[in-house]
C-alpha cells in the first residue's frame, strides 16, 4: 500500500510539474481595437493567454505560418506636396512631434514604413510644376534647365526629417506629368507624350533619381505613370498600354541600366477594373525583363484583379498605391472598408504595400490645383497650425505598419465572409493578425494556431490586429 501511494504522488507531482510547464510555455497575445460606436481608437485591450480550450458556436480562424506568400514592404501614405507644406508650416517642435508619432515605432507610434511622392506636382500641390518648366514654344532636349526647384521647399526638407527619424523607410516616385513642351497638346491637363520625347524623357526620369540621390535620397520604385487612362486631373498624362510597354522597353529601361539604377520599375499605377493592361505589358519579354511588377487603385474594379495579374505572371511583384477618403468622411464606415478592401483584401492578393492617398492637408482640404484637383480628399491628419486631429486614415495603417513590419511575409489563414481577416509573420518571428468583424452582431473568434485556441470577443464594425 504505501509503495501505490508513493508512485500515486509521483505520478501527481508529475502531472502538476507538466501542467506549471505548459502555463509558462503558453503563447501571450495582445489586442489592439478601434471600435467606432465605441469611440475606441487603435487602443491596447487586456493580454491574455492562448487556452487550448474551443466554444461552438465562434468563428475559428486557423494560422498556418508553414504556408506562405509575398513578403511585405510596408503600410503608408502618399507624402503629397501639399502634405509636406503642412508639415513645414509647423513650429520645429510640433512637426517634430508629429513625424515621430507617424514614423516612429516606439510605444504611441505607428510606424509609417512606406511613402509615395509625387515627381513634380500632384494635383494635391499648391501650384503645378515640373523640374523644367520652359516659356511656352520652348525645348530642352539637353534637360539643361533641370532642377528640383519647388521641392526644395517643402518636399525635401520633410522627407530628410522623416529619414532621420526612419532611415529605412522606402519611398516611391510618381509622375503626374511630363514637363509640357514634351506632350502633344502643350498642356499640364491631359494629352500624350511625344514620341520624339521618349528617349529625352526617360533622360529626366533618370536625372531625378540621381538628383535625389544627392540629396540623401534613395528612391526605392518608380511607377512609370500615375493614372495613365485618366487625363481628368491637373496635372496628368495620357499614356496606353502599347505606349507604356513602348516607352520601359526601349527607353526607360535602358535609360535605367545605363545610369546603373537600382531603383525599381513599376508599371500602369491605376484602377484594378484594367487588370489586362499590366498582363499585356508584361506579355512582352523586352519589357518584362525591365519591371519589377504592377500599381494598382481601386476607384473602380473589384481588388482580386491584382490576383489575376499574379496568376498570369507569378514573377513579377504587385502594389497597392492609392486609395483616397472623400471629405467630410464617414468613419465607421471608412474604417471597415478600406481594412477589408485594402488592408485584407489587397495583402491576401498578393499586394506588398497599402498606401493611403494622403498623408495630411488642412480644414478645407487645401492645397489642390485648378481644373481638375481633388477639392475633397481628406488626409490621415488634418493639420491646422500647431494641432492636427486624427482622420480614418491614420488608423487604418496604424492597424497594420506598427506591428507588420517591412520583410514580415504573409501566411494563411482561412477567410471568412462575415470576419475578414489576413495574418503575417513577422521578421522577428511574431505572428499578426488582423481581423473585421462585418457582421451586425458581436462575435467570438477563435484564434488557433499551432493546436492552442485563444478566443476573443469583437464588436460588430470593429477592428482587431492581434499579435502574439
Amino acid at each position: 500500500m504505501k509503495r501505490t501511494y508513493c508512485i500515486a504522488f509521483v505520478i501527481s507531482a508529475f502531472s502538476l510539474l507538466s501542467f506549471i510547464a505548459e502555463a509558462q510555455t503558453k503563447t501571450t497575445i495582445k489586442a489592439w481595437i478601434t471600435d467606432p460606436a465605441k469611440q475606441v481608437y487603435f487602443k491596447q485591450e487586456i493580454t491574455e493567454k492562448f487556452s487550448g480550450t474551443l466554444s461552438i458556436d465562434a468563428a475559428t480562424i486557423m494560422i498556418d505560418d508553414k504556408v506562405t506568400y509575398q513578403s511585405i514592404d510596408g503600410f503608408g501614405f502618399a507624402l503629397t506636396g501639399g502634405s509636406a507644406m503642412h508639415l513645414m508650416k509647423m513650429s520645429a517642435g510640433a512637426r517634430a512631434a508629429l513625424l515621430k508619432e507617424l514614423f516612429g515605432t516606439d510605444k504611441e507610434q505607428i510606424g509609417t514604413s512606406y511613402l509615395r511622392v509625387s515627381i513634380g506636382a500632384s494635383d494635391l500641390d499648391e501650384k503645378v510644376f515640373s523640374y523644367d518648366d520652359l516659356p511656352a514654344g520652348q525645348t530642352d532636349t539637353a534637360l539643361s534647365h533641370f532642377d528640383l526647384g519647388y521641392d526644395k521647399q517643402y518636399l525635401l526638407p520633410v522627407l530628410k526629417e522623416i529619414l532621420k527619424i526612419n532611415p529605412s523607410i522606402k519611398l516611391m516616385g510618381s509622375p503626374w506629368s511630363p514637363p509640357v513642351w514634351m506632350k502633344d497638346n502643350q498642356d499640364t491637363r491631359g494629352g500624350s507624350l511625344l514620341k520624339e520625347y521618349y528617349g529625352v524623357y526617360a533622360r529626366y526620369l533618370v536625372k531625378y533619381m540621381l538628383a535625389m540621390k544627392r540629396e540623401g535620397i534613395h528612391m526605392d520604385a518608380l511607377t512609370v505613370q500615375n493614372e495613365p487612362l485618366h487625363p481628368g486631373n491637373n496635372p496628368s498624362l495620357l499614356m496606353l498600354a502599347p505606349d507604356q510597354a513602348a516607352f520601359v522597353k526601349n527607353y526607360l529601361g535602358p535609360a535605367f541600366k545605363k545610369a546603373k539604377i537600382n531603383t525599381k520599375i513599376i508599371i500602369y499605377d491605376h484602377n484594378a477594373d484594367k487588370p489586362e493592361y499590366p498582363i499585356s505589358i508584361l506579355d512582352d519579354p523586352e519589357a518584362k525583363k525591365y519591371i519589377d511588377g504592377s500599381a494598382f487603385h481601386m476607384y473602380a474594379g473589384k481588388i482580386d484583379a491584382l490576383s489575376k495579374v499574379h496568376d498570369a505572371h507569378p514573377d513579377k511583384n504587385l502594389y497597392f498605391t492609392e486609395q483616397w477618403i472623400g471629405a467630410p468622411g464617414n468613419f465607421s464606415g471608412d474604417i471597415s472598408w478600406h481594412i477589408e478592401n485594402l488592408i485584407i483584401g489587397a495583402t491576401r492578393n498578393w499586394a506588398k504595400t497599402v498606401l493611403e492617398w494622403n498623408l495630411a492637408s488642412d480644414a478645407e482640404y487645401k492645397p489642390y490645383t485648378d481644373r481638375g484637383g481633388c477639392k475633397t480628399c481628406l488626409g490621415g491628419v488634418t493639420i491646422e497650425g500647431d494641432q492636427y486631429t486624427k482622420n480614418p486614415a491614420y488608423y487604418i495603417i496604424a492597424h497594420a505598419a506598427r506591428f507588420v513590419r517591412p520583410g514580415s511575409v504573409r501566411i494563411s489563414s482561412n477567410q471568412m465572409d462575415q470576419v475578414p481577416n489576413v495574418a503575417f509573420k513577422t521578421p522577428s518571428g511574431k505572428m499578426v493578425l488582423i481581423v473585421l468583424n462585418r457582421s451586425k452582431a458581436v462575435k467570438l473568434i477563435h484564434i488557433n494556431y499551432k493546436k492552442q485556441t485563444e478566443n476573443m470577443f469583437l464588436e460588430a464594425g470593429a477592428v482587431a490586429t492581434y499579435v502574439w
